[in-house]
């Protein structure tokens, strides 16, 4: 049974719909371990304290903020839990709107919300609102110690949240620059045509990460040792007739789409209820 981070209640107008909040993803990636590099055994890491010459064990930290130089004052975890933000304890939902207007690069992160059995009649409610409205809540939620902006949208039959970058937290583009080259009716009327081939239904099921499967391929090579074939960085040059190579294209496409095998498809990770 997944374990709930959060516990709080979703604030819309004046109807607070008590909720739990679950994460909703994981990141699988190889697990490496840190090793002396002449004996490969672990090591074992420790705090060395300059001032007084002394080590001493996690348990023995504080948390400070650096109020000026070398000065610090000190936090405990309670300090933390008295920040007089009204969203510790509630997903404040400030307006709707339609969710083609956020940009997806506000996106990072997604949480499953649950209601509390005595409940679930507002969640559902609110969860339908939304389905036929169209249109997702826009709200801010404390946790981790930052007060987060996200979007809340019905899902199946529960209810997701999408935490959200801030404006000043997205990055400048205004340095990065594209050269503006000219391209005939024909060539744009080509690459929709190879767009158009191209065109399938989105099924996270077709696709899973290849990089792990490739990575033990090279530690099972090391440990037979065997030589690690490389492979050679592709050449990149400038297309000296691109109506052919997109009409090549389009003809591999349309090959590779009728001969192309259904992918194997990964179960999709299922939700317990608490």
């Amino acid at each position: 049974m997944p374990r709930a981070f959060w516990k709080g209640a979703i604030s819309f107008g004046m109807v607070s719909i008590p909720v739990k909040m679950y994460i909703a993803t994981m990141t699988r990636t190889p697990s490496f371990h840190m090793l002396h590099k002449k004996c490969l055994t672990r090591p074992r890491q420790v705090l060395h304290c300059e001032k007084d010459n002394e080590y001493f064990s996690s348990k023995d930290t504080v948390r400070g903020y650096e109020y000026s130089k070398e000065q610090y004052i000190v936090l405990k975890e309670s300090d933390f839990e008295k920040v007089p933000v009204r969203t510790t304890h509630a997903i404040d939902i400030t307006g709707f709107v339609k969710e083609e207007e956020i940009d997806p690069v506000y996106y990072y992160g997604s949480h499953y919300l649950e209601p509390e059995e005595l409940a679930a009649k507002p969640f559902c409610l609110l969860r339908e609102a939304l389905r036929q409205s169209g249109r997702v809540g826009l709200a801010k939620v404390a946790f981790q110690r930052r007060e987060h902006l996200g979007c809340i949208r019905p899902l199946d039959s529960i209810m997701i949240m999408h935490t959200m970058h801030y404006r000043d937290e997205i990055l400048p583009r205004s340095e990065i620059t594209v050269p503006e080259k000219e391209f005939t009716k024909d060539e744009l009327k080509m690459a929709g045509s190879l767009i158009d081939v191209m065109v399938k239904k989105f099924d996270p099921g077709d696709y899973r990460d290849e990089y792990p499967r490739a990575l033990e391929e090279i530690i099972k090579a090391k440990l037979a040792g065997q030589e690690i074939k490389v492979l050679e960085m592709p050449k990149y040059e400038e297309i000296p007739d691109l109506m052919s190579a997109l009409k090549a294209s389009i003809e591999a496409a349309t090959r590779e789409s009728a001969t192309r095998p259904k992918a194997q498809k990964v179960p999709a990770a299922r939700k317990t209820r608490a």
